[in-house]
C-alpha cells in the first residue's frame, strides 16, 4: 500500500508547458487523490465522502477548500503566530470557483458529506495553480467511488494585443485585457469567471469558443485517467422524494400554492407560503412520521415546479413583470454628509448603500499570499446583515459568500479606477445591503459607480451591474428561456444567475453560477445581449441622470495628498537617523509622509497649508538650498549677535542681529526668542557650506 512503485504518471502538454497528473501514490485514504504539476506548480487535490448522510440533512453538503500553503512561495507566514491561519481572500475566491464547476455535477439526491480540499504545495508564477487545483479536483473526483458526473475542465483565458492566450504566464497577464475562468464538459459551458478591461460581448464570446477547445483536449486526457484507474462509482443511498409523498403534496395544494407564489410582494409570498407549508405538515406528518424531511423536499419540488412551469410555459413571472422587464430603478448620491462619497442603489426590494472612504497611500492593503501582489489600493468590501433578508440574526464576520460578492464588484470597477499616478490614494468602498430580493452584487456595482463619482474619483467609465436566468424545459432541453433582473426567488428556483458587468463599452466581470448540467452556446450569447442591454438601460436611464460625471472636488472631510519626487540617494537624508528628521516634519506639519523606494513622495493631511509646509520642508531636505528661497525657521539658539534658526529639519542658517528688522536692534532678543517660529530668507552660503539667513528681506 505504501510502496513508491503504485504511482502512475500521466502527461499532456498545455499551452507549451509540460502537465503531469501523479496518482496512487499519496493521499491514499481519501477516495480520490491527485499531485498535480504544472511546471513547478504543485498542487495536491483530494475528494473524501462520508459513508452515510448525517440524519435529517436536506441538501447536499459540499465543502471545497483552496489551501494556500506560503512555504510553496518561499515565504514565512507575517503577523505574531507564523503559521497560515484563515485562508485568503484569494484562496476563498478560487475555493468558490471551484465549487461552481462541480457543484452542479452531483446527483441532485445525494446527501453525503462530500470534501475537496487542494494543497497549494509550489508555486512558479507563470504556472496558475488555480488551474492545476482545477485540474486536481476533476481527476480526483472523476477516478474516485464518488457519484460524480464528470468529466469537466476548465481553462484560464488571457486576451494579449489581441489574441485569446491559454494559461498566461505572469508577464501576459500583467499586459491581459482579462483574465477568464472558464469550464466546460465536451458540449456545453459550466462555469465563466471573469475580470476583464472592457471587452466587448463577441470578443468575450470567441475566448469562450477557444478555451473550450482545449478543455475537450484535457477531457481526453482525464478520460484516459479514468480508464487507467478509476474505481466503480457507490450506490448511495437516494434521498429523492418518494412519488407518493410528493403525489399527496400536490393534491393537497397545488393550487393554493400557485396563488401564493404568484404574488408580486415578497414578504406576502413568503408568509402565504409559510402557512400552506404548516398546514401541509400538520396533515401529513402523522401519516408519514419516518419522512417529514422529505414532506419538505416534497413542497420544495412543488414551489420550483410552479415557478419554472408559469416562466417556462406561460411567460409569466411572480410579480408580473415580462421576461426583459427590469425592476423598478432609484438612485441618490451624497447620502452621507461626513463620507467621502457615498450613494443608495435600489432595483425592486434590492437596496444597497454604498460608502467611499480615501486614505493615503500608506493605508493599502498588505497581502500575505502565493501571489506576487502584496498590496491593494483598492478594496471593495461587502456586507449582508440578516435583516436585509428579514431575519433576526447577530452580526458575525464576513463568510465565504459576502468575501465573493465584494470581490465581484470589485473586479468590475477596478479597470476604471484612476492610476496611482492621476489620483495617489489608497480607495475603499463598503457596501452595505439593506434590502435583498435577488442580485445584490450587481446593485453594489451600481451603487459603487455613484458613490466613487460623488467622492470625486476620477473614474474613466461608469459601470453598471446586472443579472440574466434561465429556466430549462426538464423534459426536452432544446426548450429554454432566458430573462433579465432575476429575483430571490427566481434565482432559487432557476437553473441560472448569469451576472455582468460593464460599462457602455464592454464588460468588466462576470460570474456565472449555474444548476443544470451547463449551458449551451446560444444561452452564453443570449444571456451576454440581455444584460447589455440591461446594463445600458441602467447607466442612461438611472446612473448618468442622477450624476454624469465624477464631482471636480473632493470632500471636504477626505485627506489632501500632495506629491513630490526626490532623489533616491536623498532618501536617506529625508528619514535621519532612526527616523529623526522624518519624524520632526511629521510633529511640526501633523501630516502623514509615505516615501516609495522609487524617490516619491506622498504627503497627506486635511490641512492644505500644512501640506504644502511638509512639502517644502521635504524639497529643501533633498534638493541643495539656494540664494532666495524663504522658509519658517525655528529659533533654536540665542547669541550677542544674532539667532541660529532651524529653516529646514536638520539645517541651521545664522540671522544677524543687522538682518532681524528694518529698525536698529539692540538685543537679540527684543525682537526673537528661542522656540520662535519666524520666516526667513537665504541670502549668502559660503564655500564650507554655512548659509546667511534675513529676517528683514522676507516678503
Amino acid at each position: 500500500m505504501l510502496r513508491g512503485d503504485m504511482k502512475r504518471e500521466f502527461s499532456i502538454d498545455v499551452a507549451g508547458r509540460k502537465l503531469t497528473v501523479e496518482v496512487g501514490q499519496l493521499a491514499q485514504f481519501a477516495n480520490g487523490s491527485a499531485l498535480v504539476r504544472y511546471g513547478d506548480t504543485v498542487v495536491l487535490s483530494t475528494a473524501t465522502m462520508a459513508p452515510e448522510p448525517r440524519e435529517g440533512i436536506d441538501f447536499f453538503p459540499l465543502n471545497v477548500d483552496y489551501e494556500e500553503k506560503l512555504y510553496s512561495v518561499g515565504k514565512i507566514p507575517g503577523g505574531f503566530i507564523k503559521r497560515e491561519g484563515k485562508p485568503s481572500d484569494s484562496a476563498i475566491l478560487t475555493a468558490r470557483v471551484i465549487d461552481r464547476q462541480i457543484r452542479p455535477r452531483f446527483p441532485k439526491d445525494l446527501r453525503n458529506d462530500v470534501s475537496v480540499v487542494n494543497m497549494v504545495l509550489s508555486v512558479e508564477q507563470d504556472n496558475s495553480p488555480e488551474f492545476a487545483a482545477i485540474i486536481g479536483t476533476i481527476v480526483s473526483l472523476c477516478i474516485s467511488d464518488i457519484p460524480f458526473n464528470g468529466p469537466i475542465a476548465g481553462v484560464i483565458l488571457g486576451l494579449v494585443d489581441g489574441e485569446v492566450v491559454i494559461n498566461p504566464t505572469l508577464e501576459q497577464r500583467k499586459k491581459s485585457r482579462m483574465y477568464v475562468t472558464l469550464s466546460a464538459d465536451r458540449e456545453k459551458i459550466v462555469m465563466i469567471e471573469a475580470g476583464a478591461n472592457e471587452v466587448p460581448e463577441d470578443v468575450m464570446m470567441q475566448a469562450i469558443r477557444k478555451g473550450h477547445e482545449e478543455i475537450r483536449r484535457l477531457i481526453d486526457f482525464i478520460d484516459g485517467i479514468v480508464k487507467e484507474v478509476g474505481k466503480e462509482k457507490i450506490t448511495y443511498v437516494s434521498m429523492a422524494v418518494p412519488q407518493e409523498i410528493y403525489d399527496e403534496v400536490e393534491s393537497l395544494c397545488k393550487e393554493e400554492l400557485t396563488n401564493a407564489l404568484m404574488t408580486a410582494d415578497k414578504a406576502e409570498r413568503e408568509k402565504n407560503v409559510e402557512e400552506i407549508s404548516k398546514k401541509v405538515h400538520e396533515t401529513l406528518d402523522e401519516k408519514y412520521p419516518e419522512a417529514v424531511t422529505q414532506i419538505s423536499d416534497a413542497l420544495y419540488k412543488l414551489q420550483r415546479k410552479i415557478v419554472r412551469d408559469k416562466l417556462l410555459h406561460e411567460k409569466k413571472r411572480v410579480d408580473g413583470r415580462g421576461l426583459m422587464d427590469i425592476r423598478p430603478l432609484h438612485a441618490e448620491v451624497g447620502i452621507l454628509p461626513r463620507t467621502h462619497g457615498s450613494a443608495l442603489f435600489q432595483r425592486g426590494h434590492t437596496q444597497v448603500l454604498t460608502n467611499v472612504t480615501l486614505g493615503p497611500l500608506g493605508d493599502v492593503q498588505l497581502l500575505d499570499g502565493v501571489d506576487v501582489e502584496e498590496t491593494k489600493r483598492y478594496m471593495h468590501h461587502y456586507n449582508f446583515p440578516g435583516f436585509s433578508v428579514g431575519e433576526a440574526k447577530p452580526a458575525r464576520g464576513p463568510g465565504r459568500r459576502e468575501i465573493g460578492h465584494g470581490a465581484l464588484a470589485e473586479r468590475a470597477l477596478e479597470p476604471v479606477i484612476p492610476p496611482e499616478s492621476e489620483f495617489p490614494y489608497a480607495i475603499r468602498l463598503v457596501s452595505e445591503v439593506l434590502m435583498s430580493n435577488g442580485s445584490t452584487s450587481q446593485a453594489s456595482v451600481c451603487g459603487s459607480t455613484l458613490a466613487l463619482m460623488d467622492a470625486g474619483v476620477p473614474i474613466r467609465e461608469p459601470v453598471a451591474g446586472i443579472s440574466a436566468g434561465l429556466v430549462v424545459d426538464e423534459e426536452n432541453p432544446d426548450n429554454f428561456i432566458t430573462f433579465i433582473d432575476i429575483q430571490g426567488i427566481e434565482d432559487f428556483f432557476g437553473d441560472m444567475d448569469f451576472k455582468v458587468a460593464g460599462t457602455k463599452n464592454g464588460i468588466t466581470a462576470i460570474q456565472v453560477d449555474i444548476k443544470v448540467d451547463g449551458l449551451t452556446y446560444e444561452m452564453v450569447e443570449q444571456a451576454f445581449e440581455i444584460t447589455r442591454q440591461g446594463r445600458l438601460k441602467i447607466l442612461n436611464d438611472v446612473i448618468l441622470k442622477v450624476i454624469d460625471k465624477p464631482r471636480d472636488h473632493l470632500s471636504p472631510y477626505a485627506p489632501k495628498v500632495f506629491t513630490t519626487t526626490i532623489d533616491i540617494d536623498k532618501i536617506r537624508e529625508v528619514i535621519g537617523p532612526g527616523g529623526k528628521v522624518i519624524q520632526r516634519i511629521i510633529a511640526d506639519t501633523g501630516v502623514k509622509i509615505d516615501i516609495e523606494d522609487d524617490g516619491k513622495v506622498y504627503v497627506s493631511t486635511s490641512d492644505e497649508e500644512a501640506g504644502k509646509r511638509a512639502i517644502e520642508m521635504i524639497e529643501g531636505i533633498a534638493g541643495e538650498v539656494k540664494i532666495g528661497q524663504q522658509f519658517t525657521g525655528k529659533v533654536t539658539r540665542i547669541m550677542n549677535f544674532g539667532a541660529l534658526v532651524e529653516f529646514l529639519p536638520g539645517k541651521e542658517g545664522m540671522v544677524h542681529i543687522s538682518k532681524l528688522s528694518n529698525r536698529r536692534v539692540r538685543k537679540v532678543e527684543d525682537v526673537v526668542k528661542v522656540g520662535d517660529r519666524i520666516p526667513v530668507k537665504v541670502i549668502a552660503i559660503d564655500k564650507q557650506g554655512r548659509v546667511n539667513l534675513s529676517m528683514k528681506d522676507c516678503k
